[in-house]
């Protein structure tokens, strides 16, 4: 699969899907994005043993390979910008809402931030959602990440639970946030 698109501010993409052929590369984005992201407000070492677990190439293999999960990279002037990864049935990291697709992750390098690539992602997302039928979208987003909850404020998710989320031994809350598709 591969779409071409442009944001509103006509920043031209590509969407592809990923393939185990790719797992150096989502390894390696997803380790730098989530370490931009959340590396200034935990420890070092909790964020070695989390990025060590998390993306560690076995994991990322056995969820490429899992017919229930999904991922697309987002691809700017020719590198991977970002990605989002989707999950189903069994694939889902929990049962939040019946019928439902979760968007597990959307990751975004820091220098591809705040130019409407973020909306291209969650968009994919809901189509893919409304391709099989879902009546829900759901995702879980950290309570200090005050800038995605708004986000997704803004594109129709709601908060209906948390769930703890945990970075190496520290134990933190995500808001747990639904859409339903109408």
């Amino acid at each position: 699969m591969v779409e071409k698109g442009s944001t509103s501010m006509m920043q031209a993409y590509e969407i592809k899907k990923v393939t185990i052929a790719d797992i150096q590369d989502l390894r390696q984005i997803s380790r730098e994005t989530f370490s931009e992201t959340f590396g200034s407000q935990n420890s070092t070492e909790n964020m070695g043993k989390f990025l060590n677990k998390a993306y560690a190439e076995e994991k990322l293999r056995s969820e490429i390979e899992n017919k229930n999960s999904n991922f697309y990279f987002l691809i700017v002037n020719n590198q991977v910008a970002g990605y989002l990864k989707v999950n189903e049935v069994d694939a889902q990291t929990e049962q939040v809402a019946d019928n439902a697709l979760e968007v597990e992750r959307i990751y975004l390098k820091q220098n591809f931030q705040h130019q409407g690539l973020g909306l291209v992602l969650i968009k994919l997302a809901e189509e893919l959602a409304r391709k099989k039928n879902k009546a829900n979208m759901w995702l879980g987003v950290w309570e200090k990440n005050y800038q995605a909850q708004a986000f997704y404020k803004k594109d129709g998710f709601k908060r209906v639970s948390q769930h703890t989320f945990v970075v190496g031994d520290d134990p933190q809350t995500d808001f747990i946030l639904v859409k339903e598709l109408k």
